[in-house]
């Protein structure tokens, strides 16, 4: 298997992941998704619009566009908006990642940020997107136990790998 195929893979089950876990997470109720519990963040959906928002922070440097504003994700506070836009910038991530060559992906993007600054590939910044959505997501399944959500949806990468090229529908 080539870098291409290994981060494609990697971005295609990172949407199906996103779109399970919006599937799952719109069926429970706005008291469920806005419960404070003790985490890295106080409710499910505050945790859902950190990992939306840092995948357009990522999404704005590897695109190469740099055009990502906090204060403008961060308006975007509804549930609605918050599910309609990690979905998007997870499919949108997606296709830009299937467009690219593996020179693409091996290219460097420098990064100077109020934070930190870094000059690593295009692809170790995509792994770092998906690692991060994946650790929050762990989290959010912890988060709904402790409010009452037990019915969490498998999303093992092994469980998609699988399944992916079936005609079995993977759920």
């Amino acid at each position: 298997m080539n870098l291409k195929t290994l981060i494609t893979h990697t971005v295609q089950y990172n949407n199906w992941v996103v779109n399970k876990y919006i599937d799952w997470l719109s069926t429970k109720s706005d008291e469920q998704l806005n419960q404070e519990v003790i985490s890295s963040f106080p409710t499910i959906l505050a945790t859902l619009h950190h990992i939306w928002q840092t995948q357009e922070y990522w999404w704005s440097h590897i695109a190469e566009n740099n055009d990502f504003n906090f204060a403008e994700t961060s308006a975007k506070t509804t549930k609605d908006e918050i599910f309609s836009g990690i979905k998007n910038n997870s499919e949108k991530l997606m296709k830009y990642v299937e467009s690219l060559s593996e020179e693409d992906l091996a290219k460097n993007v420098k990064i100077e940020s109020q934070w930190f600054q870094c000059d690593f590939s295009k692809y170790e910044y995509i792994q770092h997107i998906v690692i991060h959505g994946t650790y929050h997501r762990g989290q959010i399944v912890t988060m709904g136990r402790n409010v009452g959500i037990t019915d969490a949806p498998m999303t093992d990468y092994n469980f998609w790998n699988i399944y992916k090229d079936a005609d079995v529908a993977v759920s």
